[in-house]
């Protein structure tokens, strides 16, 4: 018995990376795994890969962040399995820039298959598990969306994915408040590990890399269990996972507070008191910096 087992799980960009790693865990947990990407090659190499593990898994070759390719996928998995019961949207790309050389589709791109998609896929979802929930249907559900430390804490040269991660953290929230009355949960995963893309960008270069802590296994065994009916009491949740750490990330609140004013001439002597008691902005890590005068 597998922790996931006959639940049917769409996950998207999983032919290669941590969604593929997504994919072989849920399928090792005996989910029905829907391989969604939009390299047909990539998609049949992976349900080769599931099926000759004793795994179940159908390939959907579409792109999420259109409504045709969000329906399609969704239309994969009832037609294949009669149903739907967690979306892990993954699907992802990269266009690094300063953002004084950003250009308009650097951004547009990014934003359109990071958020758009998200927001497509789990739209569609949700109206399924609705309707069900309406008519007297049991509903346990799972969206689990994909954040980053960028868009969580910020990272030069990715205002786009930043922007586009820290905006899906929000979503995640909002949407966690509005689909728990059809009994699904919404929570995101914020991940580091050693995949094509980020090996790009250098992260196979560190220590962690080296002694295998950035292996996406270790974020797949996070979703998995994020997936599975064991978290049906968590929603609204970002947690952070990798071979380093496993943490909750807390978002934004309010912190120092004083008696406001009216006079911008008054707004300076009473701001810098907040400003000196607030913790610092972490840094990319998501730890307070050591070199922080809060901390002394």
């Amino acid at each position: 018995m597998g922790m996931c087992d006959g639940r049917v799980c769409l996950v998207t960009g999983a032919g290669r990376g941590i969604g593929r790693a997504y994919a072989e865990a849920l399928a090792a947990q005996g989910a029905r795994v829907v391989v969604n990407d939009v390299d047909a090659g990539a998609v049949a190499e992976v349900v080769a890969l599931v099926g000759a593990s004793g795994g179940q898994a159908a390939g959907h070759v579409g792109d999420v962040s259109t409504a045709a390719g969000a329906d399609g996928l969704i239309a994969t998995a009832f037609d294949t399995w009669g149903g739907l019961d967690v979306v892990v949207n993954n699907a992802g790309i990269a266009r690094d820039k300063m953002l004084v050389n950003m250009s308009e589709a650097d951004w547009d791109d990014v934003l359109r298959v990071h958020l758009k998609g998200t927001f497509l896929l789990t739209q569609r979802a949700a109206r399924h598990w609705r309707e069900r929930s309406k008519a007297g249907g049991a509903v346990d559900a799972r969206v689990i969306n994909t954040v980053s430390s960028v868009g969580l804490y910020g990272h030069v040269g990715q205002a786009n994915y930043g922007a586009a991660k820290g905006a899906i953290a929000s979503f995640s929230l909002i949407a966690a408040m509005e689909l728990a009355r059809y009994g699904a949960t919404v929570n995101a995963v914020c991940p580091t590990a050693l995949t094509p893309m980020t090996e790009a960008v250098g992260l196979g270069d560190s220590e962690a890399a080296r002694e295998g802590r950035l292996d996406p296994r270790w974020v797949a065994a996070a979703l998995v269990w994020l997936a599975s009916p064991l978290s049906a009491d968590v929603t609204g949740r970002v947690i952070v996972a990798s071979g380093v750490r496993l943490a909750i990330a807390e978002g934004w609140h309010r912190g120092p507070t004083a008696t406001p004013v009216d006079d911008p001439a008054a707004v300076d002597a009473a701001i810098r008191p907040l400003l000196a008691a607030a913790a610092p902005n972490a840094d990319v890590q998501g730890d307070i910096p050591r070199w922080s005068s809060a901390l002394s």
